[in-house]
């Protein structure tokens, strides 16, 4: 998450997280609590983005030193979540956290959105209501909405997923919560008759649209020519290797019916067969990992921190290409 005015990325109790909304992978709530109690569990979320109603909490003004204020955004957010998760259509999963899960540090709110715990988060700052009502109250110009909220997601772990089902089902929640929180806020403040006027003629962005989410995408899906790879090469790259068992065959008939040497046995032709194919993989996927290259895909860019956004970091160096290399056969190996 990007610094903005309201908080930084240090570990100050000033500067914890509220709370988040996080769209969790299937389980059943017993299990889910005792692996949160042991850190969390380290299989991915469930693919495609429809999930149960989760545990609902609001933390908007319970962390010091903000205990004070009476929590406005927050419980706007759960009530709007509730809604959503009552409703018959699909949905996402949502589930309200205790920031101390966190330590209060949203780091680790990134880290866990990085390390796969969760599609997305949403992070409700400490300081969300307090600012806003400070910014009306003392007419303070330097009030940014998007400090209220932020929203962190990984789209390269899955492009098309995030795209087509995620992003979409967050920017409508989004919405709703800007449009009802905007309703309920600006009515307040307009009956507030202790609100002088013109501080809302100096700070028109704390009434509306008074409260924003900050986008955090950790991994963008860059650059876009890795879509043809990704999809229409990894198709090609697996329809070959599945049509390779017919391809081979003639040359494999040889060695069991073949006049001039003695026919191999059965168990001796599987293990051939098996080891030929998997040599012949090893070579396939080189080829694909070399025309991705030539699509101009960088395998030699520097690592990056998980927490930070970051554009096509390699975790491993120039030694990606190689690492790339010797992952590509292992769906192959897998379906064989």
């Amino acid at each position: 998450m990007a610094e903005d005015q309201h908080s930084s990325e240090t570990l100050s109790s000033e500067e914890t997280l509220s709370g988040h909304a996080v769209d969790r992978h299937q389980e059943d709530q017993e299990k889910l609590s005792d692996d949160e109690e042991k850190g969390g569990n380290n299989g991915p979320p469930q693919p495609a983005g429809f999930f149960d109603k989760r545990l609902k909490k609001d933390f908007d003004g319970r962390v010091a030193p903000f205990t004070g204020v009476i929590p406005l955004v927050g419980p706007m957010i759960t009530q709007t979540t509730e809604m959503m998760l009552s409703a018959p259509d699909p949905h996402l999963g949502y589930e309200t956290m205790d920031p101390a899960v966190f330590d209060n540090n949203p780091l680790l709110v990134r880290q866990a959105v990085f390390d796969w715990k969760a599609y997305a988060a949403i992070i409700i700052m400490p300081n969300a209501t307090a600012m806003l009502q400070q910014a009306v109250d003392q007419a303070n110009t330097t009030y940014d909405p998007l400090g209220a909220c932020q929203v962190v997601y990984v789209e390269a772990r899955d492009e098309t997923t995030y795209l087509n089902y995620i992003i979409p089902q967050l920017s409508t929640l989004e919405t709703q919560i800007a449009s009802k929180f905007g309703q309920m806020w600006t009515s307040m403040v307009l009956q507030n008759t202790s609100i002088p006027r013109e501080n809302l003629q100096r700070v028109p962005q704390a009434l509306s649209p008074a409260i924003g989410f900050s986008q955090f995408n950790l991994r963008p899906f860059r650059p876009a020519v890795m879509t043809p790879t990704v999809t229409i090469g990894l198709i090609y790259l697996i329809i070959l290797s599945f049509f390779s068992f017919t391809f081979y065959l003639p040359i494999h008939m040889k060695f069991v019916s073949s006049e001039g040497h003695p026919p191999l046995k059965f168990p001796m032709f599987i293990v051939w067969r098996w080891s030929a194919s998997i040599v012949a993989y090893f070579f396939l996927s080189l080829s694909y990992t070399l025309i991705s290259l030539a699509f101009q895909i960088p395998f030699a860019n520097h690592s990056a921190e998980t927490t930070a956004v970051a554009n096509n970091p390699e975790p491993y160096g120039k030694g990606t290409f190689v690492v790339s290399h010797l992952l590509d056969p292992l769906p192959l190996v897998r379906q064989y």
